[in-house]
């Protein structure tokens, strides 16, 4: 019988401290006001005994921390870098409306800039890409046949969809990821060792 991996995954709690402003990388809080209720749906709706990977960035290592306080509880524990958000570069910390004066050339409907663009000493989303897929195949060997809960961030969750879907990198930022939705991707061994992939839920808000 072929082994299946589960991967749930969470995008943080909401940053209302830098609200308005670009913070990509920069290490800002989370904030769990109005959200001990579907804490406590994450809490009963998680597997026992999961592995964790968060982000190492503090609005995704406190978002993990309230899921167990709402009683969750994990095997084991890891802080995956790779996972981090998008890196904006020189955008990190404008405001909406500085960023504006800079962007009036190249509008983007999803995203912040086009999948291929680099801002000014960041990185592209085809770069969140190309450093999100090799953790989630690295884990998915290491923790094979296990449910995996990964605490993470919309740049770093739609990459794993763009993986599991075999979707371009401008496709995958079509997708709507709120704050504490939960996205299901299962991966399924296969006998040429590459394994498909099953989507049980995309963007599923608990409460």
């Amino acid at each position: 019988m072929s082994r299946e991996t589960r991967w749930w995954w969470i995008r943080h709690a909401p940053v209302t401290s830098h609200a308005g402003r670009i913070y990509g990388q920069l290490d800002v809080e989370a904030d769990f006001t109005n959200s001990a209720t579907t804490l406590d749906e994450f809490a009963a709706l998680l597997p026992e005994d999961p592995v964790l990977i968060t982000s190492d960035l503090k609005r995704a290592v406190t978002t993990a921390g309230a899921i167990a306080e709402a009683g969750a509880s994990w095997r084991q524990t890891e802080r995956e870098p790779e996972f981090r958000e998008q890196h904006f570069g020189d955008w990190q910390g404008l405001s909406s409306e500085e960023f504006v004066t800079i962007r009036d050339k190249l509008p983007h409907s999803g995203w912040l800039a086009p999948a291929f663009e680099r801002p000014p000493n960041g990185e592209s989303f085809a770069d969140v890409i190309g450093r999100v897929v090799p953790a989630i195949i690295r884990h998915t060997s290491q923790h094979a046949g296990a449910d995996i809960v990964a605490v993470a961030h919309g740049g770093s969750i739609r990459a794993a969809l763009s993986y599991a879907l075999g979707l371009d990198p401008e496709s995958a930022l079509s997708f709507s990821l709120e704050n504490l939705s939960l996205t299901r991707l299962d991966h399924i061994e296969t006998k040429d060792d590459s394994g498909v992939w099953r989507i049980v839920c995309v963007n599923r808000i608990l409460a």
